[in-house]
């Protein structure tokens, strides 16, 4: 009776397995000679369930790049709570993973890459794999999402671009979305600037979500993380004392003069009460579109108002008269009384 013993073996870079007899299952042992396979594992280690990448600017482009032996860690043994593809073979050691990196690299899914400096990379001269290099990836895993966000984006672009034709109801609820989202970001950034000044005044810099205006970073990176709290520099004592000085003296104005703080405040609110009413924007196309097939005739009180205005420009006018004559007579009282004193 032959017994068949499977035991597992890298050749060429690929998995396989071995009977007694010395047959391999040709299968499995070629499974990631094929392209397509390798891009199936790419598609995994490029999803969420793949190992941690970091970002980086590489010739004026955003990277994203690990290191060599967490490739191959996660190659060989998957961090806890992942789940492995079934279609996929599992490396059973580390000889096994490191030969289908350098195929990763050889068919350029990846390239290694040399650090310049902090979030700065540039690709290296060496194109062996190495357990101790930095690696990025030039694979961009499955285009279908990112074909479908596009189609959405154009789609988007060519639905603005037919606003003026919106429906009324539709105008509102943009022009209140978007008087809302302006409103909340000018609080947010009163409201981080105003803790900030706080906690600076008393020798720390406290910052919530520091990295919202950082353009070098992620949108996802740009909220982490929430509160950012350190000692402030030294040397900063006596502007600080300024500040708070001034701003204290502020506080005191507004309280002791509730008037002018008051009709401060007051303005504030009916100017976003306006916003909301839409008065500082006037809406025309709507107007003309609901007025597109009416006669562009003058109505009767345009025309009343036409008539005032032609009443009190005779009326001027008259008036303008009336003083020249009167100068004219003047001028004649005068010549007639030279003449009599001659």
């Amino acid at each position: 009776n032959q017994t068949s013993v499977e035991t597992h073996l890298w050749d060429k870079g690929h998995v396989g397995t071995m009977t007694t007899n010395g047959k391999a299952s040709a299968e499995e042992l070629t499974f990631y000679e094929d392209e397509e396979n390798l891009k199936k594992l790419c598609n995994f280690l490029r999803s969420t369930e793949g190992p941690p990448v970091r970002e980086a600017i590489e010739m004026d482009k955003r990277v994203y790049y690990l290191k060599g032996e967490k490739l191959v860690n996660f190659l060989v043994e998957p961090k806890k709570g992942t789940k492995w593809p079934a279609k996929l073979p599992r490396f059973q050691d580390r000889q096994e993973a490191i030969a289908v990196c350098r195929d990763l690299c050889r068919l350029q899914f990846m390239h290694r890459s040399e650090k310049q400096g902090k979030g700065q990379l540039t690709v290296s001269r060496v194109r062996d794999f190495d357990e101790s290099g930095y690696f990025t990836w030039m694979y961009e895993g499955d285009k279908t999402f990112s074909h479908f966000m596009t189609t959405l984006l154009i789609g988007g672009f060519l639905f603005c671009t037919c606003f003026p034709i919106w429906p009324n109801f539709l105008k509102v609820f943009v022009w209140y979305l978007s008087v809302s989202l302006l409103l909340f970001i000018f609080f947010l950034i009163t409201a981080r600037a105003l803790l900030f000044l706080f906690v600076w005044i008393l020798g720390y810099d406290c910052w919530f979500l520091p990295n919202l205006f950082d353009e070098s970073l992620g949108v996802a990176e740009s909220f982490r993380p929430i509160f950012s709290f350190e000692k402030s520099p030294p040397g900063q004592f006596l502007y600080r004392l300024g500040v708070a000085v001034g701003f204290f003296s502020f506080c005191w104005w507004a309280v002791t003069q509730p008037s002018e703080f008051d009709g401060f405040i007051s303005a504030q609110g009916d100017f976003i009460s306006d916003l909301y009413q839409g008065k500082l924007l006037s809406d025309m196309s709507q107007q003309e579109k609901e007025d597109i097939d009416k006669p562009k005739m003058p109505s009767l009180e345009d025309l009343l108002k036409n008539l005032d205005s032609e009443d009190e420009n005779e009326d001027e006018l008259s008036e303008e008269d009336q003083l020249d004559s009167l100068l004219d007579n003047l001028m004649d009282q005068e010549e007639e009384i030279d003449e009599d004193e001659e």
